[in-house]
């Protein structure tokens, strides 16, 4: 092997593969209070940061702490934020529409967080990430009503099994 390859090999070895970022943002402490809890059952999760809107800040403070984030972990940043039309939101896609590689969903809860968080290598694109954080966002929405007829139905030949 020559010394050139191996520098190639090595550099290849270095390489990671491209992962989007995540800013999960929402009113009050909601935010780092979803993340702490998405860490908590799916390990402490790379490139992802939380952002709080609190009652006393405006649209240009979001916009600041959107920016720090984003300095921090950009480019491909995919935005997970509480409330459609709600200051996280607004300030998100206004920054979204200045940022070329970035996006914005939302309705965050915690099956789309803890997917969104595991996901990210595999699917290495905004565009991938935004469309399988849509779906489980809300495959992860059941009722104990529907779970309970889906699966007595199914499981009638185990009556008398304790729980």
């Amino acid at each position: 092997m020559t010394q050139h390859s191996g520098t190639a090999a090595a550099k290849f070895r270095q390489e990671k593969p491209k992962m989007v970022a995540l800013i999960i943002a929402a009113h009050g402490a909601m935010a780092p209070q979803l993340l702490a809890s998405a860490e908590m059952i799916a390990g402490p999760a790379k490139d992802a940061e939380a952002v709080t809107f609190t009652a006393s800040e405006g649209p240009d403070d979001l916009l600041a702490k959107y920016e720090a984030a984003y300095q921090k972990l950009g480019p491909d940043v995919l935005f997970l934020v509480d409330l459609f039309g709600g200051s996280p939101f607004n300030a998100a896609a206004r920054f979204a529409g200045t940022h070329p590689g970035t996006d914005v969903v939302t309705g965050v809860n915690l099956p789309m967080l803890i997917d969104a968080i595991t996901a990210r290598r595999k699917h290495n694109t905004v565009a991938a990430l935004v469309e399988r954080a849509c779906k489980t966002g809300t495959t992860g929405i059941r009722t104990f009503g529907q779970l309970n007829v889906e699966t007595t139905s199914a499981s009638s030949a185990d009556e008398g099994d304790e729980l």
